[in-house]
C-alpha cells in the first residue's frame, strides 16, 4: 500500500477593490513613491474600506472562489483551518463563522495564529491531518484585514501592509506528490520587536490604552529585517540540502511577501533566478497570513504537476520556516 501524502488540489483568493497606492500615501504621511519602492518593492496595496466587514469577509470570498473553481460541495469539507493575525473578535473563532457561512456544515474549525507565518504553520497542520488518514478534505485559509490594526500616521508600518485572503484545499495523494518536508522555528525573544501592546491579557483594553494608541502594530524595522533576511534564507537553503536538492531542481520559490530585499536574499541563497520566484508584493503589499496562498492564486496557471515548490515565511513572535511541496495538478 502506497504512503498517503497531503497534496494541494485547489486554490482560491480574494483582494478588495480599493487600491491604496504610494501616491495616495504621499498625501497621508511623510513618504514618497520612490522611498517606498526602493526599500520594499511595494507600489500599492488593497484595503477593505467597509467598516462593517472584517477578516471573515475576506476569508469567505476566497473560500467561495475556491469552491466555485473546483466544483466542491462544502459539505464534503472535514476541517477548516483559519490562519490569521486579525480575527474578527476575541474568543469566538473566526474560522468557525467562516465555515458556517460557506456551508461547510460537517466541518469543525479553529483559528491558527503565528503572525506572518500563520499560513505556513497551517500547511504543516493541514498536511498532518491528511497524512494520518483521519480526514480527506482540509480547507486552509489565510486571511488578514491588516488595515484594522495599522496606524496610518506611522510611516514605518502603513506603507507595508494590505488586506487580502487566499485558500487552498488539501487532499490525500497516493502518487507521492504534495507535502514532502518542513523546517519550522520560533524564538520568543523577538516578541518585543513586532507586536501590538494592548488588547491581550497582559494589557487589557482601557481608555488609557486607546488614548495612547497602543492597539496598532509596532515594528522595530531594523531588527525584524535583520532576523527575517537571515532566518528565511537559512531554512530555505537547509531544506534543499536535507532533500538533496539544488536550485536547478526547484521550479518555484513561494516566499512571504514582506519586503523585496528579503525575497531576493532568500532566492540568492537558493541559487534561484528571478523567473523562479513568485512575487506580487508590488500590487498587494504584505497581507500577512494571505501572502503565500495569494501567490499560488496569481501563479496557479503557471504551475504544473510534479513541480517542486519551496514555501518560506518569517513573522512576529518570532516565527519562521520553510516547506517543500510538489504540485499535484496541471493548469485547468
Amino acid at each position: 500500500m502506497s504512503k498517503i501524502t497531503a497534496a494541494i488540489t485547489a486554490v482560491g483568493g480574494y483582494v478588495p477593490d480599493y487600491v491604496l497606492s504610494n501616491q495616495i500615501l504621499e498625501t497621508m504621511v511623510d513618504t514618497s513613491d520612490e522611498w517606498i519602492t526602493a526599500r520594499t518593492g511595494i507600489k500599492e496595496r488593497r484595503i477593505l474600506k467597509d467598516k462593517d466587514k472584517g477578516t471573515s469577509y475576506l476569508a469567505i470570498q476566497a473560500a467561495k472562489n475556491l469552491l466555485q473553481k473546483s466544483n466542491l460541495d462544502p459539505k464534503e469539507i472535514d476541517l477548516v483551518i483559519m490562519s490569521t493575525a486579525t480575527p474578527d473578535m476575541p474568543v469566538a473563532a473566526t474560522g468557525a463563522y467562516v465555515a458556517t457561512q460557506i456551508g461547510a456544515d460537517n466541518a469543525f474549525s479553529y483559528d491558527l495564529m503565528a503572525a506572518c507565518s500563520s499560513f505556513l504553520f497551517g500547511m504543516s497542520t493541514a498536511a498532518s491531518y491528511i497524512e494520518t488518514g483521519k480526514y480527506k478534505k482540509v480547507l486552509l485559509i489565510g486571511a488578514d484585514k491588516m488595515s484594522s490594526i495599522i496606524d496610518y500616521k506611522d510611516r514605518t508600518t502603513c506603507i507595508i501592509f494590505g488586506d487580502g485572503a487566499g485558500a487552498v484545499l488539501f487532499e490525500p495523494n497516493s502518487e507521492g506528490l504534495g507535502f514532502q518536508d518542513e523546517i519550522l522555528r520560533t524564538d520568543g525573544n523577538g516578541r518585543e520587536s513586532l507586536k501590538i501592546d494592548a488588547g491581550g491579557s497582559l494589557l487589557p483594553a482601557s481608555t488609557e490604552t486607546v488614548a495612547n494608541n497602543q492597539h496598532t502594530v509596532f515594528q522595530d524595522g531594523k531588527t525584524v529585517f535583520k532576523f527575517a533576511v537571515t532566518r528565511m534564507a537559512d531554512v530555505s537553503e537547509k531544506i534543499l540540502e536535507r532533500n538533496n536538492l539544488t536550485g536547478e531542481d526547484i521550479q518555484w520559490l513561494v516566499p512571504h511577501q514582506a519586503n523585496n530585499r528579503i525575497i531576493d536574499a532568500t532566492s540568492k541563497r537558493m541559487n534561484l533566478p528571478d523567473e523562479k520566484v513568485m512575487k506580487n508584493i508590488y500590487k498587494y503589499g504584505n497581507t500577512t497570513s494571505a501572502t503565500l496562498p495569494l501567490c499560488l492564486w496569481d501563479y496557479e496557471k503557471k504551475l504544473k504537476k510534479g513541480d517542486k515548490l519551496v514555501f518560506a515565511a518569517f513573522g512576529g513572535g518570532f516565527s519562521w520556516g520553510a516547506i517543500y511541496l510538489t504540485w499535484a495538478y496541471n493548469p485547468k
